[in-house]
């Protein structure tokens, strides 16, 4: 977005510093202007950078970035990093490579999101209830922030639902590609450093994470869970949030996904429900 220099730099030249080049980099200005990266950092690879003229979000600037990879035709898998993050190690992109070789079928990896300290925050851990970090293995959903997705499940399933701006992308995703037969996998092994947030610093954070949450059900539950899911995230909220603005907000932003189309709906089987609920989280929580 242009408001993140010093930190676009830092994660481009931890990029270089990969002992796998990436075969392709592709940097997205998600409504601002672009520097020469290449030639300031010494990039490897071929440089790509697209310039949009507004912000379309973090879903739709992604999908800009996947449709130009898509043009190249010769990527297999696409790492998809924040602006503010930053690969610790110089073999993330070595073990991403290893495992998607190892499975035709792994379709999606999420990495540990962890600050400065090492320290990964409660909401960063994809599991219902898990309190360890470094448990990896198949899961239901994964972070936005630092990821890889396989280019044949992208084409398969479809990219990114830009409709949502912000909030609950990734798990639309996650569903899709679970109910397609692809594999989520969360790899602690695979690090991104991350400065410690809260997702309520962005001004739009209740009334999108609301409306996004009645688009996603719509979009992906059969038609009994739907009300199963929403009432239990109703009362979740009315338990959490302390600000009688951000309930506000997050009313307005739930009954805004009842009035306004989330996209088209097509609902998982019953036997990804059973799938998810197998692997931890059934999709009413």
């Amino acid at each position: 977005m242009g408001n993140r220099p010093v930190e676009v730099d830092a994660l481009l030249t931890s990029v270089a510093k990969q002992d796998v080049a990436p075969a392709r980099i592709v940097i997205v200005g998600n409504g601002c202007p672009l520097p020469d990266f290449a030639e300031r950092l010494g990039l490897p690879g071929e440089v790509t950078t697209i310039e949009v003229d507004e912000n379309l979000g973090c879903p739709g600037g992604r999908n800009v970035g996947l449709a130009r990879l898509a043009e190249f035709g010769d990527v297999d898998v696409v790492v998809e990093l924040d602006d503010d993050g930053l690969l610790v190690d110089a073999d993330v992109l070595r073990k991403v490579r290893d495992l998607y070789a190892a499975d035709p079928r792994l379709g999606i990896v999420g990495f540990r999101i962890a600050d400065e300290n090492g320290e990964t925050q409660r909401r960063h851990v994809p599991r219902v209830g898990a309190k360890d970090p470094m448990r990896g293995g198949p899961v239901t959903g994964f972070l936005g922030g630092g990821h890889a997705l396989s280019m044949p499940m992208v084409a398969e399933i479809g990219d990114w639902p830009a409709e949502f701006f912000f909030a609950h992308e990734e798990t639309d995703m996650a569903w899709r590609a679970i109910d397609a037969g692809w594999t989520v996998l969360y790899e602690p092994e695979l690090l991104l450093q991350h400065p410690k947030t809260s997702p309520a610093r962005h001004a739009i954070y209740y009334r999108v994470t609301a409306r996004n949450r009645v688009w996603l059900t719509r979009r992906r539950l059969p038609l009994a869970l739907i009300p199963v899911h929403l009432g239990i995230w109703v009362l979740l909220t009315l338990a959490r949030t302390r600000s009688l603005g951000g309930l506000r907000a997050w009313f307005g932003g739930f009954a805004e996904g009842l009035r306004e189309s989330g996209g088209r709906r097509q609902p998982m089987r019953w036997r990804t429900v059973w799938r998810l609920t197998r692997l931890g989280r059934p999709p009413v929580i």
